[in-house]
Parts: structure tokens; C-alpha cells; sequence
């Protein structure tokens, strides 16, 4: 018989031991060893049984074993001082507090977050990334408010069929076994959020929260009596169900999710977030949330929309338009109008903040950005990727200037780093664990000292693959017997190159195998040989990832090559871990420019690991020729299949004949060559790949700008932001008539030459606008074969002249600054001190016809 509920029954305490509760219910143990040691001491077997969860540890521990503890001195003292140093970590001013006038709070929203692996709340980099951003933020004092969903089924675990076919697995999630406590009123009863539905239906969830460090991370949860079944399931899986299904979860995380902050801030006194920051499209709903707010509190639409676009910042990991989530119009005017509108907030204002090139089509990643003032994206690359895949919501814009910039990912060390890392760090560089100074000290550790460490984290990389790979055999069918040869599966000596990643064609698992011959030749080699540990899930329903996978196990199933190449079924934290401590080659090898960071690839290089990669994402920021090794990119070629062989021999060639000759070539038994990359390695990049320094990019050059341009508009009640929308409305309504008449230039000469410069004169007709609304530019530079500027510079002209009729004449200069083919030309756009960037209205005023004036091309 099956239960028809399931619960869990949590362990009482004696009063010694009350601070263990303490301890367990914030998710700092996560990244925290001392207190895992603690943990560890509770009782040892079950702790190695339960996997290291804390909160399992305390529900499987005996009573008896309880009360002895609570008669240990020793042990109550250990407790004793741990709780006292969660207790300062929790209240000590860190780095966020020295920064003048910041935000009071930031709202966090991500539809996935990797803290621990015992929440599986996340199914790839985007939950990881925003999991190392709770925890940077709470080391640097950060007042982030994060808001996500609560899944009763996480994602999924993953095994495999005896043919190698990837297995999903959904198993139930109890809220009562996990670190988690419900948002309550004072009196005690369960606070909940809802949201109308269409056809008279209410979406009720309750609110868990998660203390993470110093972040409280709301986690809205559907699975409450109030629902039917239909809106129960809302938040059953990650990622889970089909378009209908998507779109509940996102309003649930948006418009829920700005509701539940508003009842945590209530209830325990929290400051209200004056930055909203939105990870990614999934949760773009909140700005509509915020607009209702602001438009029942009788502000317009307009002067709601720009309050909100001050304070929100978007953040955009997407690299190719498949991967946008994107609902039919007609859905979200159901959802939005009819009998359940809002009656301020107009849906056809809705559908044209998602509006994209494609009619019918709602576009979350483009409200996302029209309801932002401030955009980034992931790393220069994926920055640059950005600007060209949204231009359409500038026009008349060039990529470059398109308002999208970059803030490169980092990685949490702490919870990433071996721990043995770590100590040697603290020992030999402890300005580097204190102050986050001092890379250059890696220098000093000797050879021996880096080299043993590596060979003990490549041997429990090797001990707990044999262990994972003997279960997934078994798994799949083998009897004990049969599996004899797993004993010598891998090997702590040789090679070992990590393969770890969620499994889209884009990022092309089975590149190694497009010549099997010749990987089966690098892994047998007698001298060199390399061994490949490989994990990572398919969606569920990817088929084509999922044929990728079984392509892989199939090869790693070959009894010739099985003791070298292995596949780990269910990619999570923990094994992510054991594979970027353990593993001395990072190797990754997407389809360019479609990763948009990468980041397994950081916390192998913070591990002493070194990257073998295609130059994408952040590797094509940092790599600096010495810090590991690019593989070479078949940019020209057209022919995808084609594109791969080229790619996948280079792959071969830098394994054989460069990685393998490096690592096996040994003097007095150490690879000297090989470590020296890896100290360069750890100086040149330990500093950038790092967490804490990407939060100090977005509070310096996001959060603290959005916070003053948010308060910039709500003085006196909102006028400034009034003023702003109907200055907006003016502008927007007069540029039509607004356009370049002429341009002249003097100063020329004959043989103009470097250095001197050019002066232009230019009469703009304004129409119905004041030259104040305006700001009139040169751009100039280089020019291309087709007379196009090529990454122009630009000069503001200042206004000489207005007459009657509306046209004003604007002048000034243009330095002559470079040799060869040189251009200019000149473009007017809105000016308002409260925009962020020339591009903000998508507004601009060029020239129509340059053969009628003056020639702008000086060659």
C-alpha cells in the first residue's frame, strides 16, 4: 500500500543542543566546513549515509545518541562557539556597508537556485549562478530579498536504462525535511499570495523561507488545500509541463513573487527593496506587478512604467532566440483582460511591452528589457551576442550602442574550492583568505605542495566515480560479478579531463567522439594516456539531447576503453564538485558564440585545474595564451557537420601533442612545466573569476545607479517621474518632425592630416521640440569598404542659432585623430538627464540623403 501523504516528523532537541537547530536552518553550513565538522560529529555513520544534508543528520539520529551529546562539554562548546560565529557573520558590517548611499534592499528573482545539493531547486548553470550570487551577496553584506519557486519534485534525478537511455525520476520533496520555515502572520497563520486566473479561478501559495547566510530567499509554494488540483501542480516541477503550465509558473514567480516580499517586509519589519532585479525572462511578470502598484496609488501607466524602469535591472543568459520563453498574445490577454483585468493597467499596454518581430507572439526576454532601464549580460561575448540579437528593440541604432552591457559571472570559492585549497591558501597566503588579496603569492608554494594536493583531489574524484559507476551498473541491470573490472575503472595517476554540463546540441557532448578511433588511441596510449569523466542531464523532453547521451555511454560501455572514459548519471552539486576539484583539465567545447559564460570552467581554474576550451563565454575574456588552452574555431566554415571534424581534430592535436606532453613531462618527479601554468592560472584569474568581485560590479555599476535614478523619480510624490512620462509622450509624439537639413564642414584643406580637426555646422529641424530636448552628435571614425562608420567616437554639437520656424543650428568639432579612411556624419536623439543611455527612447535622426551634403568620407 502506498501513503496518501506524506510528512516529516522533525527531531526535538534537548536544550543543550538548541543552537544545532539554529545552525541547520541556515544554509551558510553549505559553504561553511567548520560547522560540516560540527555535523560530522553528531554521529559519523549517519552522516556519510544521509550524504552530508545536516537536516536528515538530525532526523535519523537516535535519542540516545542525543543525550549524550548534550553531556558532552567539549562537543556543547564546539556548538557553543559555532553558533556565536553564525551570530557575527550574521550582524558584522561587511564591504556593502562602506558603500555610501546604496540601495536599502534588492529584490532577487530567479525561477531556479543551486544552494546545497539537498534543495534540488535548479537543473543548470542559470540556478547555480544564482545560488553563488545569494552567497557572495551575504559574505559581502548585500541586502538582497530573493524570491523563487518551491518545487515538490525539484527538477529530476537521472539514471539509465540498460541501453544507455537517460531515466527521469520525480521524487517528493517534504517542506518539513528541508531547512526551510513558513512565513507566518504574527498570530501564527500561514501568510499566502494570490493571483486571480481567468474564468473566476484563484491561484493561492503559501511562502517557505530559506536563510541563506545573511539572504532570505522566498520560495513560493502552490501545494495548499485552497487550490484544485490544477493550480496544486503549479509549482510541482522545475521547467515541468507544457505553455498553459510555463505561463502560471512565471506569473506565480513575478506577480506572486512581489507580493510575497511586500508580506515578508510587512510581517518582520525587512527594508523594501529599491532595485528589482530580474535573472533572466521567467520572472519579468514582477514589473507588471510593480506597475499595478504604482497605477492604483493614481499614477498614469506611463508614469508607473518609468518608476519601475529606474529601479529594475535585467539580466539576460540567453545567446539564441530558441531559448526565450516566449506564449502566444492571445494567452496573455486572457490572462490580463476580460473579467480579469486590471482595471489601471491597460492589456494592450501589456502585449506591446512583449512584443516582437513575430505577430502573435509575447516575448518575455523583450518586456524584460522594455520594463528595465539597466541590461546586461553575462560576459563580453554574450554582451556583444546580446546587442546584435536585440537590436530590433532599438532601431536606427548600431549594435554597439545598443544599452546592454556585461557583467562577466563569477563563482562562490568557498563553496566550489577543495577544502584543501583552501587551508593551504590560509596557511601560505592568508592575506588572500582574509582580505581577498594576494594572488601573486601563489608564486611562493612550492611545487610538492600544489602536487600533492592535486593527486589527493584527482583520488577521491577517482574513488567516488567507482562508486557511482558500480551503482548506475547495477542500476541498469549488471549483477556484482559482472563488475569486477570497476575496481580499476580510472586511475589516480593518469590524466583526467572533466566533461560536465546540461546536455542542449549547442554545447555538443559527443565532439570527442567525432573520430572514435582516435580517442580511443589518446586513452590507451601506453605513455600518455587520458582518462574522461563525464556527467550531465538532458530536458526530459530533448530527445536529440538525450540520443547525445546514450551516443556517449554506449562509447563508455566498450570494454576496450571502459576503465578510461566514464559517464556519472545524475549531475548534481555534489558531483560537481567532486569533478572541478578533481579533475585537471576542464574541457569545454560549444558550438561559438553560444555559451554565454560557462562557469564550470572558473571553479576548475580556482581549483588548480587548467581549461581546455573553444574561446566562448568568459574563456574568450580571459584566456591569455598561458593559462590554458583554446581550441581552435572553424568560424568560416558552413557545414555543420563539417565545422565539427575541423574542431574536433584541433581538440585531438592540443590533447596529444600539447595537455598530455605537459602534464606526463616529469622532473624529479613533479611536472614542473605543467604547475607553472597552473600557478599562472591561479594569479591571472583567481581574482576575476570570482563571485564576490561580480557582485561588487553589480552594486557599483547596477544596483547603486538604478537606486538613484529610482529615487530621483519619487520625490515629491512621484512629479518627477510624472514629469519624465510626459516628457516621454512629447518627444515621442513631435520626432517625426525632427530631422538633419544639413551639414557642412570647414577646416579641411586640401591633404587634411592627423591631429587637426574638422569643424561642422549642422541645422536641425526640430518641429515642435526645444533644442534641450535634444542632444545633436558627430560620430565619426573609421569607415568601412561600403562607407559604414566602424566603431565611431562621438561629439556633442552645442546650438547657435534657433529661428521661428523651428530650426536650430548646431556646431562644433571632430578630432582627426587616426590615418587612412576617415568618415563622419550627424544623428540628433532625446536628451533628459534622467535617461540612462542615447539609445533609451529608440529614438534618432539621421541624415537621409549624405550625397546631397557635404561628402562625409575623407579618405
Amino acid at each position: 500500500m502506498r501513503a496518501i501523504r506524506r510528512f516529516t516528523v522533525r527531531t526535538v532537541l534537548p536544550p543543550e543542543l538548541a543552537a544545532l537547530g539554529e545552525l541547520v536552518l541556515n544554509l551558510r553550513w553549505s559553504w561553511h566546513p567548520e560547522t560540516l565538522d560540527l555535523f560530522a560529529e553528531v554521529d559519523p555513520a549517519i552522516w556519510e549515509r544521509v550524504g552530508h544534508d545536516p537536516v536528515t543528520l538530525l532526523g535519523a539520529v537516535e535519542a540516545d545518541r542525543l543525550r549524550e551529546l548534550a553531556a558532552d562539554r567539549r562537543f556543547l562548546r564546539r556548538l557553543a562557539d559555532a553558533a556565536d560565529d553564525l551570530r557575527e557573520y550574521m550582524t558584522a558590517p561587511r564591504w556593502y556597508q562602506s558603500i555610501p548611499d546604496a540601495p536599502r534592499a534588492v529584490a532577487y528573482f530567479s525561477p531556479e537556485y543551486g544552494i546545497a545539493s539537498a534543495l534540488p531547486q535548479y537543473s543548470g548553470g542559470l540556478g547555480i549562478l544564482a545560488g553563488d550570487h545569494l552567497k557572495a551577496a551575504s559574505d559581502l553584506g548585500v541586502p538582497i530579498l530573493a524570491v523563487g519557486l518551491l518545487y515538490r519534485h525539484g527538477y529530476f534525478t537521472q539514471s539509465l536504462s540498460p541501453e544507455g537511455w537517460q531515466l527521469e525520476h520525480y521524487p517528493s520533496l517534504d517542506p518539513g525535511g528541508l531547512p526551510l520555515t513558513l512565513l507566518r502572520e504574527e498570530d501564527g497563520t500561514p501568510i499566502h499570495v494570490r493571483l486571480s486566473l481567468p474564468e473566476q479561478r484563484m491561484l493561492h501559495a503559501q511562502v517557505w523561507v530559506l536563510q541563506v547566510g545573511r539572504v532570505p530567499l522566498l520560495l513560493l509554494d502552490s501545494d495548499v488545500a485552497e487550490n484544485d488540483a490544477a493550480a496544486r501542480d503549479v509549482t510541482d516541477r522545475l521547467y515541468g509541463g507544457g505553455t498553459d503550465h510555463r505561463l502560471l509558473q512565471e506569473l506565480l514567480l513575478g506577480v506572486g513573487g512581489v507580493r510575497a516580499i511586500r508580506a515578508y517586509c510587512r510581517v518582520t519589519g525587512h527594508a523594501e527593496p529599491e532595485v528589482f532585479h530580474t535573472n533572466e525572462g521567467h520572472a519579468g511578470f514582477l514589473g507588471l506587478e510593480r506597475i499595478r502598484e504604482l497605477t492604483e496609488a493614481r499614477l498614469s501607466f506611463d508614469e508607473a512604467l518609468e518608476a519601475v524602469r529606474a529601479g529594475t535591472v535585467f539580466t539576460t543568459h540567453t545567446p539564441v532566440p530558441a531559448g526565450i520563453d516566449r506564449f502566444p498574445a492571445e494567452m496573455i490577454a486572457r490572462q490580463f483582460g476580460g473579467d480579469n483585468a486590471w482595471p489601471t493597467v491597460p492589456v494592450d499596454r501589456i502585449l506591446a511591452l512583449g512584443a516582437e518581430e513575430e505577430p502573435g507572439k509575447f516575448n518575455m526576454a523583450a518586456m524584460g528589457m522594455r520594463l528595465a532601464q539597466r541590461v546586461n549580460g553575462v560576459s563580453e561575448l554574450h554582451g556583444a551576442v546580446s546587442r546584435e540579437m536585440f537590436q530590433g528593440l532599438w532601431p536606427g541604432f548600431d549594435a554597439a550602442e545598443v544599452p546592454i552591457g556585461s557583467i562577466t559571472n563569477g563563482v562562490h570559492a568557498p563553496t566550489w574550492v577543495g577544502r584543501e585549497i583552501m587551508e593551504l591558501a590560509g596557511r601560505e597566503l592568508p592575506t588572500l583568505v582574509e582580505r581577498g588579496r594576494g594572488w601573486e603569492g601563489v608564486t611562493k608554494i612550492p611545487d610538492a605542495d600544489i602536487w600533492g594536493i592535486r593527486g589527493r583531489l584527482r583520488t577521491r574524484l577517482v574513488e567516488a566515480a567507482r562508486a557511482r559507476l558500480r551503482r548506475s551498473w547495477v542500476d541498469r541491470g549488471a549483477s556484482p560479478p559482472e563488475l569486477n573490472w570497476i575496481d580499476d575503472a580510472l586511475d589516480p595517476e593518469v590524466l583526467t579531463i572533466g566533461f560536465a554540463r546540461r546536455v542542449p546540441s549547442y554545447k555538443r557532448l559527443t565532439l570527442m567522439l567525432s573520430d572514435p578511433d582516435r580517442l580511443r588511441a589518446l586513452l590507451l596510449d601506453p605513455d600518455k594516456p587520458v582518462q574522461i569523466v563525464i556527467a550531465g542531464k538532458a530536458h526530459p523532453a530533448d530527445e536529440g539531447g538525450k540520443k547525445l547521451i546514450q551516443q556517449i555511454v554506449t562509447f563508455a560501455d566498450s570494454e576496450d576503453v571502459r576503465h578510461r572514459i566514464v559517464f556519472l548519471p545524475d549531475y548534481d552539486m555534489a558531483l560537481g564538485r567532486l569533478m572541478v576539484q578533481g579533475c585537471d583539465v576542464w574541457m569545454n567545447n560549444p558550438l561559438r558564440p553560444l555559451e554565454a559564460c560557462g562557469t564550470s570552467g572558473m571553479k576548475a581554474a580556482l581549483n588548480g585545474g587548467l581549461n581546455l576550451s573553444i574561446r566562448d563565454g568568459w574563456w574568450d575574456e580571459w584566456y591569455d595564451g598561458t593559462n590554458g588552452w583554446a581550441i581552435p574555431t572553424a568560424d568560416g566554415v558552413a557545414d555543420p557537420e563539417r565545422r565539427d571534424e575541423v574542431e574536433a581534430a584541433a581538440l585531438y592535436d592540443l590533447i596529444e601533442h600539447e595537455v598530455a606532453d605537459r602534464f606526463y613531462d616529469r622532473t624529479d618527479g613533479l611536472p614542473r612545466r605543467w604547475l607553472e601554468m597552473v600557478r599562472h592560472t591561479l594569479a591571472s584569474l583567481g581574482p576575476k573569476v570570482l563571485a564576490g568581485r561580480m557582485l561588487r560590479d553589480y552594486v557599483v555599476d547596477l544596483y547603486a545607479p538604478a537606486a538613484r535614478s529610482a529615487r530621483a523619480l519619487l520625490d515629491d510624490g512621484y512629479e518627477p517621474a510624472k514629469g519624465f512620462a510626459a516628457w516621454k509622450l512629447r518627444v515621442g509624439q513631435a520626432w517625426p518632425g525632427v530631422r538633419v537639413e544639413h551639414v557642412e564642414a570647414s577646416g579641411l584643406g586640401d591633404t587634411p592630416e592627423v591631429g587637426a580637426s574638422l569643424g561642422l555646422k549642422a541645422t536641425i529641424a526640430l518641429g515642435d521640440l526645444e533644442p534641450g530636448d535634444v542632444r545633436v552628435q558627430a560620430a565619426y571614425g573609421r569607415v568601412g569598404l561600403h562607407d559604414e562608420l566602424v566603431a565611431p567616437g562621438y561629439a556633442d554639437l552645442t546650438v547657435d542659432s534657433v529661428d521661428d520656424g523651428g530650426r536650430a543650428v548646431f556646431s562644433g568639432t571632430v578630432p582627426l585623430d587616426r590615418t587612412g579612411p576617415f568618415g563622419y556624419t550627424v544623428r540628433v536623439v532625446p536628451d533628459h538627464p534622467l535617461v540612462a543611455s542615447p539609445a533609451e527612447l529608440g529614438l534618432i535622426a539621421v541624415p537621409e540623403e549624405p550625397a546631397g551634403m557635404t561628402n562625409g568620407i575623407l579618405r
